[in-house]
């Protein structure tokens, strides 16, 4: 049953990428350990000087390796290039400074660390690169192309900092910026759509051409990313244009209404609803006429539109099939796929929903707020199986349907149909004891658990900023890390001492659940559908998403405009 708008007003406010890292962790033998000095100052300052296909860059030595920053992968996407495919970037003269991270692509405002300003450059389409110190043109590591998340209408590349996961696995690591909102996903007559898309791919195209320079393996290169970051990373596994780009895909929360995009007619439909709100009304001259409009100006008409409206456009070269169809039928790309989701991925949107604004779910609410997210008969079956005997609070009954309904099961339907094209991996994060990450209120009381994106806590950095985890979080992470390290090096995720990452080619429907010592440790588990009602959700489900609704948001902080 399609959720209705009523409960997603406020999820538009929701998350967007973080991320958080475990620093001082024990090396597995696997992967690197922390490598010695440079060597000579003449030899760490030509490490620091890399030769691209556009130009010399210098980048600077952190406490966490080597880092490049902001740069360009495709010209400016401005004037006749607006709602254009990406194009090659201008070369350049001299050295070009590498130490500052680019411009934010245009996104309205919200109140995570960096975005408490509206921006509205489209100058953006730049890479950041991370290696290990000691990393040389002769290192061939193996590379991680992260996508960012925020609900197609915002986030950067930036969002996370992945300086120590490059260290600890040995690896390089490259974050992307892409076009967002109408300015990446506005589908219009005559256009192809799926600019953001096709940024995602110029990228790859990038790091092909360019990573051996920095010490990476064009030939090792995984695409990965979290919620709006994995469904990206859904629709690039079904666009038979990314195919040779990449040998590897990791989805994080990103399976969310089965990977669906929107059917050409319906964008392009949108597209001219949305072009006239900005006076353009002629189908014939519209994107013309869109393409005068100042980057202000669609920002401001794009506030109040639903996030469904921002979605990539199935139908076409770049994306024939629904990815669930592609995947199903195994005319997706067959690459190893590791995917998974979190125990408790509703919790942040319930909050969001409902404590944030002063207003607590109520048990005599809470059945209207089930029948308002999934529909009457849905909501109806939803409020016998999830009873608020069974829950401390109403709020957290529903951010268990909410969660289960948009999140684990289609992370469980989704390794399924993947399985039919080649291997795909299966994990749940489920520590509830995870740490908050940065844009979640530090002291609300709400038990946020294994919410959404908690799993970046223990990989990566959110907004630069390492989690404080104790020692048997430290622990996970340093597992974590073993199990996302050893898959980006080719072989299955796997870490010393712990149970094996199920293949659901050979172990359909199992699951690793990640956990801290104190909840079990780490186990595999064929109970998590059950766990997550999935025989309700499944049969639900609709393989296309909701026309009334708008996507959650996806990514960091769960506060989006």
């Amino acid at each position: 049953m399609p959720l209705t708008l009523r409960p997603w007003r406020r999820l538009r406010r929701s998350l967007i990428t973080l991320t958080a890292t475990a620093l001082a962790l024990t090396c597995a033998p696997a992967l690197a350990s922390t490598p010695a000095g440079a060597g000579s100052a003449a030899g760490f300052e030509r490490s620091l000087l890399v030769r691209t296909d556009q130009g010399l860059v210098r980048g600077e030595s952190t406490a966490g390796g080597r880092q490049f920053l902001g740069i360009p992968y495709a010209a400016e996407p401005t004037g006749d290039l607006r709602w254009q495919a990406p194009r090659r970037p201008a070369n350049w003269r001299g050295v070009r400074d590498a130490t500052q991270y680019g411009d934010y692509c245009a996104q309205n405002t919200y109140w995570a660390p960096g975005y408490a300003t509206e921006h509205t450059t489209e100058d953006c389409l730049d890479v950041n690169v991370y290696t290990p110190p000691t990393a040389a043109r002769s290192s061939r590591l193996p590379v991680l192309v992260w996508i960012h998340g925020g609900a197609n209408i915002g986030g950067d590349a930036r969002d996370i900092v992945p300086d120590t996961f490059a260290r600890r696995t040995n690896s390089a690591v490259v974050t992307v910026n892409y076009r967002l909102g109408a300015l990446g996903f506005l589908t219009l007559p005559g256009t192809t759509g799926n600019f953001a898309l096709l940024d995602q791919q110029q990228a790859l195209r990038w790091v092909q051409s360019n990573i051996a320079a920095f010490g990476g393996d064009p030939r090792q290169v995984t695409l990965a990313g979290e919620s709006a970051g994995g469904s990206a990373v859904c629709a690039q596994l079904a666009s038979p244009a990314s195919r040779g780009l990449y040998r590897a895909a990791i989805i994080q929360s990103g399976a969310y209404f089965d990977c669906a995009g929107i059917p050409r007619e319906k964008a392009v439909a949108n597209g001219l609803t949305f072009a006239k709100k900005l006076g353009c009304t002629d189908p014939a001259t519209v994107t013309d006429c869109l393409r005068a409009k100042p980057a202000k100006a669609i920002l401001d008409a794009q506030n109040g539109t639903f996030l469904e409206t921002w979605n990539y456009t199935v139908g076409g070269r770049a994306l024939p099939l629904q990815p669930a169809q592609a995947f199903a039928s195994g005319r997706a790309s067959h690459v190893p796929v590791l995917n998974g989701a979190n125990s408790d991925e509703g919790l942040v949107f319930s909050y969001d929903s409902f404590d944030r604004w002063g207003n607590p779910l109520t048990a005599d609410a809470y059945p209207k707020a089930l029948t308002s997210a999934f529909g009457d008969t849905t909501g109806a079956k939803a409020l016998a199986r999830y009873p608020l005997s069974a829950y401390p609070r109403p709020g957290y009954a529903y951010a268990a349907a909410f969660g289960d309904q948009l999140f684990a099961c289609p992370a469980l339907r989704t390794s399924a149909r993947l399985a039919n094209r080649g291997q795909v991996y299966a994990y749940e994060f489920a520590d509830r004891t995870s740490p908050l990450f940065a844009s979640l209120p530090q002291n609300a009381d709400f038990d946020f658990g294994a919410t959404h994106a908690a799993e970046l806590n223990y990989l990566f950095k959110p907004y630069g900023i390492s989690a404080s985890l104790n020692a048997e979080q430290r622990t996970l992470a340093d597992q974590m890390t073993r199990y996302w390290g050893s898959f980006i090096h080719g072989s299955a995720p796997s870490a010393p001492g712990q149970p094996a990452m199920p293949d659901q080619t050979s172990t359909p429907g199992e699951v690793l659940q990640l956990r801290t010592a104190s909840q079990s440790g780490n186990a595999v588990t064929s109970d998590t559908q059950a766990a997550h009602k999935c025989d309700l959700w499944d049969a639900a489900a609709t393989p296309d998403p909701p026309s009334s609704s708008p996507r959650p948001l996806a990514g960091n902080s769960p506060h989006r405009k």
